[in-house]
């Protein structure tokens, strides 16, 4: 749960540099480092999302790009409670 935790709000961090750089000055270089970034957080995502639960809402939630992973992790908190 952890690593769903740290991954999500990576990925959703990443995404927000991604668009704030490309709706202001777009410099290719934050977009290269940036990019791969925000890609390997929403594999480790869905990921750790179908690792830790057996199927359901939080694994369809976890496909949804950018706010996904926030998503499934309030999904899995949900069904936990």
């Amino acid at each position: 749960m952890l690593l769903l935790r740290v991954a999500a709000r990576v990925e959703f961090a990443s995404l927000l540099v991604l668009l704030a750089n490309l709706a202001t000055v777009h410099i290719a270089a934050i977009a290269t480092l940036a990019g791969p970034l925000h890609g390997c957080a929403y594999l480790l995502v869905i990921g750790a999302t179908v690792a830790a639960t057996p199927r359901g809402r939080p694994r369809l939630l976890s496909v949804v790009p950018g706010v996904g992973g926030l998503l499934a992790e309030r999904s899995m908190r949900a069904v936990q409670a």
